[in-house]
This record gives structure tokens, C-alpha cells and sequence, in this order.
């Protein structure tokens, strides 16, 4: 192996959308998140494995994200845009069939006017202030908008993640305000809010991050391993270092591993002396700065030199590697890069 290998299990990606479904009950629609390129996993096969296990409705961030989805998936799934309908959206909006989610006044505004009858939603801010309409504002077009027929009214948990949080409860209260008697379909769950049981549900939840194996869902089973092919290896002597700035010395000799991959492929240099890299069952030190595409991986102890090791697997998962670096696995997994190469699994039906 020449080239760093990120391998997807579609089977686990679907496993786990069944399982998040179940959790819900018969009445309530669970959707795929499929945003950022699926996660950064491919959103062409990732959302067709998803379509195969059942979704039938997936929410991208952008039209532009909707667009490629729809190629993926052709007529049929519905496909609504997190970002609502943005000026020189209209065009792509109607031709392709994507329900935005309408985020304020000025958007609701664009969309009644440029395609009357099209399919849209709503999204309510309830207190994460980032996207939505505010509950003055709704106040005001609720009596209006909700004649005009939206298919759903949504909003997003701030602190789902924690179940604990104050947050959650003054959320869930402000979304049943603005929402109750109208009559309409409504979403307020994403992963961490599907774990918060049925009382956050309502009629359609909408999981992202725990269909790829990350937190909070802890039941999820892993998708992702990555495996690092090593360059080459070297004996280092005693007091020699490592690296860029020779931020790690060895104190006995040592048989160092270059493996192929650095911050250009999204793994953070706060990975710099602390990361794991995995040999098997073996773990193997990263030592040195991670550098633009090379890490330094201290494999001494081991009786043969590796054809890779694996930074992402059955040891490491996204979110042990994020916490190791100081991050979140959202941010791992969005971020790995466009230069590994993509193997996917997946059983034949």
C-alpha cells in the first residue's frame, strides 16, 4: 500500500440509522444528515446505502449539497436544505425538487413570491441564536405562514450532547410555544436530542453524526479506519530528535516509522506527541510534530516493520483521536482529506 487508505463500512453507517430509528418509535420519520460531503464519507454512497436501509427524507446545508444528492439519488427522496432558500437559489431549488427550510422573513419573503406552491419548511430559533426565526417574528407571519402550507416546522438543540443541560428543557418549552395548534409535522432532534427520549421526538428527527459512529451515540458501531502507509523507518540514537523543532528527543535507541499523512489530511498538529497509531492490537507512539504530510511514529518495540499502521480503527475512534487533539470527532471526520483513498464496504444485498 502507497497511499493512505480511509476505509467506510456502509453496512455500519446503515446499522446504525436502523438502530437511531428504532429508538423512535413507528410514528416518528427519522431522516439522514448527509451535509458536508456526507461527513466528509461520500455523499454518493453513503446517501444510497442510507435510501437502501429506509431514509426517505435527507437534509443537506447547502443547495449546492442538494444538487449532487439528488444525482446521487435520483426523483423521489425528499431533499431539504438546512440553509434555506438563499438569493440564486430559486432556479436550482425548483428544477431539482429541495424543500428549504426557511430561515427568516427575508426568506420566507423570497420564497412565497419566487415559487408560489413550491414545498418548503420552517426553521424557529429557540435559543442556540444561530438560524431561525425568532419568536417575535413568528409571532407576527405564524397566523400567515401557516395557511400557506409548510411541511415542517424545526429547530435545533444547542446542547443536546448534555443531557443535563438547562438548555435543552427552556428549548424544548420555547418550541412547543411557537408551535402548538398549528397542526404541522415538526422536528426538534438531531442524535444527541433523539437520546433525550420521546418527549424531544415529535414527528420527524433528523441524526448525523451518530450514523457515522460518532457522540453522543454510543451504541453506534464504528465506520471509519484509516491506515497509514509507512515511507520508511530509521534507527535513532540516544539524545537525536525528531521532527520539526525537535520537540521530542529519544532517550534510548529507536526504530522510527514516516508514515504517510499530516495537517494537510486533517489530522491537527495538536496530534503532535500525543496521538496513538495502532499496529494490530500493538499502539504505537506518534512522536514529533505532525507535520503538512508526515507523521513520526516511534515503532521500537515492534519485531517487524508494518506495511501501515492505523490512525482510525477498532482502537481509536473518531472521537478518542478528537479528544486526544483537543477537538471533536465532528471536526475529524469533516476534515479528512481529499487525498486518501476511499475503499467502501458494503455486503451485497
Amino acid at each position: 500500500m502507497t497511499t493512505a487508505t480511509l476505509t467506510i463500512d456502509l453496512d455500519a453507517i446503515a446499522a446504525n440509522w436502523r438502530r437511531l430509528d428504532r429508538l423512535t418509535g413507528p410514528d416518528v420519520q427519522t431522516a439522514a444528515v448527509v451535509k458536508a460531503d456526507a461527513y466528509g464519507l461520500g455523499i454518493t454512497r453513503v446517501a444510497r446505502a442510507l435510501a437502501l436501509a429506509g431514509a426517505r427524507r435527507f437534509f443537506v446545508a447547502y443547495a449546492e449539497e442538494g444538487a449532487a444528492l439528488r444525482q446521487a439519488l435520483g426523483e423521489g427522496p425528499q431533499i431539504s436544505v438546512l440553509s434555506g432558500h438563499m438569493s440564486g437559489d430559486t432556479e436550482m431549488i425548483h428544477d431539482l425538487d429541495l424543500t428549504p427550510m426557511l430561515n427568516s422573513l427575508e426568506q420566507i419573503t423570497r420564497h412565497l413570491e419566487a415559487l408560489p406552491g413550491h414545498a418548503f419548511g420552517v426553521q424557529l430559533d429557540t435559543g442556540m441564536n444561530r438560524l431561525g426565526v425568532e419568536m417575535l417574528e413568528w409571532q407576527a407571519v405564524a397566523p400567515i405562514l401557516v395557511e400557506a402550507g409548510p411541511e415542517l416546522l424545526m429547530s435545533h438543540l444547542a446542547c443536546a450532547d448534555d443531557p443535563d443541560h438547562p438548555l435543552n428543557e427552556a428549548q424544548l418549552a420555547a418550541f412547543l410555544e411557537m408551535t402548538e395548534g398549528t397542526g404541522l409535522p415538526r422536528s426538534l432532534s438531531a442524535t444527541g436530542g433523539i437520546l433525550l427520549g420521546p418527549r424531544y421526538h415529535f414527528d420527524l428527527t433528523r441524526p448525523g453524526v451518530g450514523l457515522f459512529g460518532g457522540l453522543p451515540f454510543e451504541a453506534a458501531q464504528p465506520v471509519v479506519t484509516l491506515s497509514l502507509p509507512v515511507i520508511q523507518t530509521r534507527e535513532v540514537a540516544p539524545g537525536e530528535a525528531v521532527g520539526y523543532g525537535c520537540t521530542w528527543e529519544a532517550e534510548t535507541p529507536a526504530v522510527i516509522a514516516t508514515v504517510a499523512a499530516g495537517y494537510a489530511d486533517g489530522l491537527p498538529r495538536t496530534l503532535s506527541n500525543i496521538a496513538t497509531l495502532w499496529d494490530g492490537d500493538t499502539p504505537c507512539p506518534l512522536v514529533g510534530r505532525v507535520s503538512m504530510d508526515l507523521i513520526t511514529v516511534d515503532i521500537t518495540h515492534l519485531t517487524e516493520v508494518p506495511r501501515s499502521l492505523d490512525i482510525l480503527g477498532p482502537h481509536q475512534t473518531v472521537d478518542a483521536l478528537a479528544e486526544a487533539g483537543g477537538t471533536i470527532g465532528y471536526e475529524i471526520l469533516t476534515g479528512l482529506g481529499p487525498r486518501y483513498l476511499r475503499r467502501y464496504q458494503e455486503n451485497p444485498a
